[in-house]
């Protein structure tokens, strides 16, 4: 019974509309869902991935009018992107055209790195993939041998690794394979594995007790997901979490992916979520992401709630 790795990371941005420029215009992702926090219809739900929407090369972005993230630990500290190891030096010289902070090449855990910030000041690490299916998204300002292959890895910054890690070992069936020198600071980034493993298959947790406690806002990770086949493997997962007495949300249905939440003992926020039905489940494929999307139990409000959202493009 394992997790095969990373489905999505949902972060948080205070201006949709320059969040949507930068992740389809410069990052050259495509836009794959355009709809609305299920919980809260006044804010923008994005999610932006490969040109096929495949689970694990999604990003999403709540809208929320809220200031910059306080950084530290008990944090979703960095997100990361695969891309080939060639592309590299292409990334570097595109992101700094756009006037973004960028560090130099270097080596993060044996692999070749480039980190950067975004606008709002998420965390990236662009890392070195190894060969594999890409779906290259054939509208994207970035020519396919450069595009962004999908998520991972993703890393956690914890104060103490042992509760953290009891749950991800005997609850989530991680496997801790290894530890590297953190390079955001002193201390040690340890490595868990899911499924066959890989960059698009690891969690990296920074043990980082000098820290502040971080507080979520513009430029924050609210929480991130990792992959699970199908709806039975998700109640089997469900059974699993309530078995061991880990608080959780109970299985949810968000019509592209069916979900369940619970928070690790360091406090992020971890959703377990399905392959599919995928975000061509209620519009065409070809058109995906251009037109708002709002699941059944909220169409009859599309009027009120179209009214609310400001103009994206």
């Amino acid at each position: 019974m394992d997790l095969t790795g990373i489905h999505h990371l949902t972060a948080i941005t205070a201006n949709a509309p320059a969040n949507n420029r930068f992740y389809t215009q410069t990052l050259g992702l495509r836009r794959v869902k355009k709809t609305v926090n299920q919980d809260d219809t006044s804010a923008y739900h994005l999610f932006f991935a490969d040109g096929a929407g495949t689970p694990g090369t999604d990003i999403t972005f709540f809208d929320w009018p809220v200031a910059r993230e306080r950084r530290g630990t008990h944090s979703i500290s960095r997100t990361g992107l695969r891309v080939d190891e060639a592309s590299l030096d292409y990334w570097a010289a595109r992101l700094r055209e756009a006037g973004l902070h960028v560090a130099e090449i270097g080596q993060t855990d044996g692999r070749a790195s480039l980190d950067f910030e975004d606008p709002e000041g998420q965390r990236f690490r662009l890392t070195a993939d190894g060969p594999g299916d890409t779906h290259p998204w054939d509208r994207s300002p970035v020519p396919a041998e450069h595009q962004i292959r999908g998520l991972g890895p993703i890393t956690i910054s914890v104060p103490d690794l042992a509760p953290t890690a009891a749950v991800l070992t005997l609850v989530m069936n991680m496997r801790e394979t290894r530890s590297y020198p953190d390079p955001d600071g002193p201390g040690t980034v340890h490595v868990f594995e899911m499924g066959a493993g890989g960059p698009a298959a690891e969690l990296h947790v920074a043990v980082q007790p000098g820290l502040p406690v971080a507080q979520q806002g513009a430029g924050a990770v609210h929480h991130v997901a990792f992959r699970v086949a199908d709806r039975a493997a998700l109640s089997a997962w469900t059974e699993r979490v309530s078995g061991f007495r880990v608080p959780n949300s109970g299985e949810v249905e968000r019509y592209y992916f069916r979900s369940l939440y619970f928070r690790e003992p360091g406090g992020n926020l971890f959703e377990l979520a399905t392959d599919g039905p995928g975000f061509d489940a209620d519009e065409p494929f070809e058109t995906m992401g251009e037109s708002l999307s709002l699941p059944p139990f909220l169409a009859p409000r599309r009027a009120a709630i179209e009214a609310g959202l400001k103009p994206l493009d």
